[in-house]
């Protein structure tokens, strides 16, 4: 085999490849065989089919591709290999000449990755605010376990408060036509915090059980169906019950009935406990995402315009994917933001990952940090308990998917190299800064 390299510019590699005639003949009859094995002909036994059989039936082109299917790869990977190309996607054939009998030639167009250069990524000494936790945190998580066991009562005595939960049925129209998926009947509504469209649990308020009434509201402007935006909205209502939130008292008793715990006191550690853990997991990532963010702008790397372009197509199709499945659709997104800030703020999106995915190998690289099997094990771990799989159905589905495999190997090397960023940066801790208050 020969071949010859040619850089065409920054980070695109020509590859001329030569394959001796007696391999590609080779490698053409061995797809011949291949090829016989699940191709029917008539009056042979698969497999069995002489050589011009096989071309009438399939024609020389499907069987020149499967013989280059074959004997390309290792090509390909030899001459990468031989010439220290860093090749960062699949290379692909451009064009090629193979004519059984002669030698087979073919371009190759491999992309290698761009050179990162780093800056100061150790020793550096970088400024977190402190994760500020708010003064009313202690009394709302109390507040948040107590509603949690909080039962209802029935109300025929007084109107609905604005506390209260409401059981209605109610049926919508816009212009006089019904809304889809506008109607429910005795619906539990807990008119403290709905979720309905702004207005609408706020008119259910000092109306009695049995009354009859209608409600005027207007869909929001961003709403996510295109029919129903901004449009002016009737509903009919029927209140058939009220339902008033009894919260339980705070003692002993109430502690030993949601935990493992003795008295009221051991319960408000717990809280405290809680939310200590969560400022520090809090100053943990603000922390590791600050020494990142500083080690990311002092490293510089010129990005491919390809690859922007991959890498956005890529996130496109994920918040396609995402939107489907909130039951919205990109045509909208692109209506509320506009196609061309859509298109730019994705782009941007893409060149954020791609640097730091970058950054990442280059540190890696560098410092010779390497996967270890306990690495990916601690993943697969996550995995397992995030989705309640076996490990043997975890690398079940990983065999059927392997960019899952290597996308969970990438996150694993991210964490290594954050751990390491860690290690050998200090974070010093700074009073959050007072947020101003606007005066008119």
């Amino acid at each position: 085999m020969k071949f010859t390299v040619e850089k065409e510019n920054e980070n695109v590699y020509k590859l001329d490849i030569t394959i001796p005639a007696k391999d590609a003949a080779r490698a053409y009859d061995e797809a011949v065989k291949r090829i016989a094995q699940y191709v029917n002909v008539d009056g042979f036994r698969r497999g069995k089919a002489p050589r011009a059989v096989v071309e009438r039936q399939v024609g020389t082109e499907r069987i020149k591709h499967e013989a280059m299917d074959a004997i390309m790869p290792k090509a390909i990977a030899e001459a990468v290999k031989e010439n220290n190309l860093d090749v960062i996607t699949q290379p692909y054939i451009t064009k090629f000449d193979f004519t059984v009998g002669q030698d087979l030639t073919a371009e190759v167009k491999v992309e290698t990755r761009p050179e990162v250069v780093l800056g100061e990524y150790k020793d550096l000494e970088v400024e977190v605010e402190s994760a500020k936790v708010a003064d009313d945190a202690f009394d709302k998580a109390m507040q948040n376990i107590l509603n949690q066991y909080a039962t209802q009562e029935l109300v025929v005595d007084r109107p609905a408060k604005d506390t209260d939960i409401a059981v209605i049925d109610f049926e919508g129209t816009v212009n006089g036509e019904k809304i889809q998926g506008g109607d429910a009947k005795n619906y539990p509504l807990d008119l403290a915090h709905s979720n309905f469209i702004p207005g609408f649990a706020e008119q259910i308020a000092g109306k009695n059980i049995g009354d009859e009434f209608d409600i005027n509201v207007t869909f929001p402007e961003e709403y996510h169906d295109e029919k129903l935006k901004g449009q002016p909205a009737v509903f009919k209502i029927k209140l058939n019950e009220i339902k008033e939130r009894k919260v339980p008292e705070l003692n002993d008793e109430f502690a030993q009935k949601v935990g493992p715990f003795k008295t009221v006191d051991d319960l408000k550690a717990d809280i405290q406990k809680y939310l200590d853990n969560q400022k520090e997991n809090t100053n943990r990532v603000n922390s590791e995402n600050a020494v990142f963010a500083k080690v990311i702008d002092a490293a510089s790397v010129e990005i491919p315009q390809s690859m922007i372009d991959r890498e956005a197509e890529s996130l496109t199709n994920d918040y396609k994917q995402r939107l489907q499945a909130q039951g919205l659709s990109w045509e909208s997104l692109e209506k509320t933001q506009g196609a061309a800030s859509l298109t730019d703020t994705i782009k941007e999106d893409a060149k954020v990952r791609i640097k730091n995915s970058l950054v990442i190998d280059k540190i890696a690289k560098t410092e010779n940090i390497k996967l270890e099997p306990q690495d990916l094990q601690k993943k697969f771990a996550q995995l397992e308990a995030a989705y309640g799989m076996s490990q043997a159905d975890l690398m079940k589905q990983l065999g059927k998917n392997p960019e899952v495999f290597a996308s969970l190997s990438q996150q694993a090397l991210n964490d290594k190299v954050r751990d390491f960023l860690m290690e050998k940066n200090s974070v010093k801790f700074i009073e959050p800064k007072k947020e101003k208050v606007e005066t008119k």
